[in-house]
């Protein structure tokens, strides 16, 4: 059983070291870590295999297959999101706001760490490393907690970090992995409050379900994604068939991925016919309403209910009919879980429209919603992709992953 209250203890000393360490030495541990990534990939993929081996024995999801699976050309997007990293400014100990009081008194309000932050995780192996970064460059300390589907992957890449750490000078605690798959002691660690500031969950709802009911920590809730396309009246509809044969197909095991798709009763026999023939060699399943249906006759399922909230991580898409931007708008706020939605239109009008009254963490306009990437938003990488409102929304970047502080200087105030 591991043995949280060490962990714990040992974070809590290490936030303090990560604290003085100046922006210089703490990019030069990262280039160091991401060379270290690279020159030991061949040890990180062969624990990989055996993750993947024992998923595919155990009859593991194409889609959660896909997330867990690392290559060559994927650590090497790892490292280089380190290396992004330590390109980014260092926002520890920004100034945010000034102010001088009337009778002389200064106050600052300034970035500092959150402390220790906590991590659980699912599938994701590359999360370890993006996690260790972001945490890193901002002075926190981490402690992760990952899916037993990846504990052989998450463990090489912890141990290449640690090693990389030593060698840097920095102490090796500023990432700590819990090895122990128990779920018991994954409800231990939820309880961790006396040393853990944040608790960050990532993976499927479920999980995240867990963690938020769960945890005496406070927590930053990353979300599913339920994302959907709504191809407008006014929409170009090649680009349409593009950005949706992208955001379905290029990766379906993501949280970004479209699940949905809402089309305007206007396009529909136009569109329909262009998208199914641009998505039959992916062999995606669509299962759509009767509107649908009567233009994909024999390659359109009937859509339940339940298909309009459901995050697929398949090649499956829900498919809905409407007659306005309104009938859109309130469909994707309905079925949602606050992630990503587009809309494909030219009209400038509809397009601001739907900027504004769609309740999610990113809206675009003609984008692929596969862009939702910390990676993508120039964070250099990110923590997870945030879906409530306090404190932090959508790709978690550096800026994210900190609080702030009052520093108040005088000379001799007093209050009467």
């Amino acid at each position: 059983m591991a043995d949280l209250n060490a962990m714990g203890r040992q974070a809590v000393a290490a936030k303090y070291e990560l604290q003085r360490l100046t922006t210089e030495k703490k990019d030069q541990a990262l280039r160091h870590a991401a060379q270290s990534l690279i020159n030991k990939k061949d040890d990180i993929l062969s624990a990989n295999a055996e993750d993947i081996a024992n998923g595919e024995k155990n009859g593991m999801h194409p889609g959660m297959i896909d997330r867990l699976r690392l290559t060559g050309e994927r650590i090497e997007a790892m490292a280089e999101g380190l290396m992004q990293i330590v390109e980014l400014p260092d926002c520890i100990g920004e100034v945010m706001e000034r102010t001088t009081r009337p009778n002389g008194m200064e106050i600052e309000k300034v970035r500092v760490p959150l402390g220790v932050i906590g991590i659980i995780y699912e599938s994701r192996p590359n999360v370890t490393a993006d996690a260790f970064g972001l945490c890193f460059k901002t002075g926190n300390a981490v402690i992760l907690k990952g899916g037993s589907d990846a504990i052989r992957s998450n463990m090489a890449i912890v141990k290449v970090l640690r090693e990389a750490l030593t060698e840097s000078k920095v102490t090796q605690d500023a990432i700590q992995l819990i090895e122990d798959v128990d779920r018991q002691v994954t409800a231990e660690f939820m309880r961790l409050n006396q040393y853990v500031d944040v608790l960050i969950p990532r993976g499927g709802a479920g999980l995240i379900r867990s963690v938020v009911e769960n945890s005496t920590i406070p927590v930053i809730e990353t979300g599913t994604g339920n994302c959907h396309v709504y191809v407008d009246k006014d929409a170009d509809l090649d680009m349409a068939v593009e950005i949706i044969y992208n955001a379905k197909t290029q990766r379906i095991g993501v949280c970004n991925a479209c699940e949905s798709l809402v089309v305007h009763e206007s396009v529909r026999e136009k569109f329909l016919p262009l998208l199914a023939e641009k998505l039959r060699p992916k062999n995606v399943e669509l299962r759509g309403d009767e509107r649908i249906r009567d233009i994909l006759v024999e390659e359109c399922m009937p859509a339940t209910e339940e298909d309009y909230g459901t995050e697929y991580l398949d090649y499956i898409l829900s498919i809905k009919t409407v007659d306005s931007v309104e009938e859109a708008i309130a469909h994707i706020n309905r079925y949602n879980t606050k992630h990503s939605e587009c809309i494909v239109t030219e009209n400038r009008e509809t397009a601001e429209q739907f900027l504004k009254e769609v309740d999610a963490a990113c809206v675009y306009v003609n984008v692929s919603t596969r862009f939702t990437d910390g990676f993508e938003f120039g964070f250099g990488a990110e923590i997870g992709i945030s879906t409530q409102k306090l404190h932090a929304r959508g790709p978690m970047g550096l800026k994210e992953l900190t609080s702030y502080k009052y520093t108040i200087r005088g000379n001799g105030q007093i209050r009467g």
